[in-house]
């Protein structure tokens, strides 16, 4: 039985539609009654682990699901060992450096050498702070990393911005982008390899459906 990850919370409705199309029916995991976390699709041929964002390549990597459905920027956070398989194209946003909108900075290279920036995504801003060779100190937080300038314990932020909504009502600007994220369809190398056309089925059914995506977001 094929076992998929899936992502709760805003990817998740876009997800269950794509795996729906390649035959796969996960659609009860969107009733609102449901509380189950394992949840067989209706055609019983497959099963549902319904898991937290930053976990779905972990269950991938170690095999418990066989392909998942993840953010691409925690792919680029975690650098997990998982097969990245299909650009789908829905939960977009990219990862940004903001600040206090009264700042003065313009660009993330304006700011103060060893300044702090708090950051959820500490290893794509340490990447990214070394490409540009501005060395700061990266503060590590869970929450509200906009709290980071407001209060002043931190100079900059790196972190998720969609509609920029969150950001413009906290005083903060972003001032540059460091990647664009969609979701993606990741899979288990080991079981992509034993695969006996199953697994590549679907792969290529999702992939068939996709829509057409510019090449900047791939």
């Amino acid at each position: 039985m094929i076992t998929v990850a899936l992502a709760k919370g805003a990817l998740l409705k876009d997800s269950v539609s794509r795996f729906a199309k390649a035959g796969l029916d996960f659609s009860t995991v969107l009733e609102s009654e449901n509380r189950q976390l394992m949840v067989p699709s209706l055609c019983g041929r497959a099963k549902a682990l319904l898991v937290r964002n930053g976990d779905v390549p972990v269950y991938v990597a170690y095999g418990q699901a066989q392909l998942g459905v993840v953010g691409f920027d925690v792919l680029r956070e975690q650098q997990m060992p998982v097969a990245h398989l299909v650009d789908l194209g829905f939960g977009d946003c990219h990862m940004a450096v903001a600040v206090k909108q009264n700042s003065g900075y313009l660009k993330a290279i304006d700011l103060p050498p060893h300044c702090r920036v708090a950051s959820k995504f500490t290893h794509c801003a340490r990447t990214f702070f070394n490409e540009i060779d501005l060395p700061v100190e990266l503060v590590h937080l869970t929450g509200s990393v906009e709290l980071g300038p407001i209060t002043g314990m931190a100079e900059a932020i790196v972190d998720l911005v969609a509609s920029g909504r969150t950001l413009r009502d906290n005083g903060l600007v972003a001032i540059e982008e460091l990647f664009y994220s969609t979701a993606r369809l990741v899979g288990n190398p080991l079981a992509l390899r034993l695969d006996r056309g199953e697994l590549q089925g679907i792969v290529e059914s999702i992939r068939a459906n996709r829509p057409v995506l510019p090449e900047l977001f791939c």
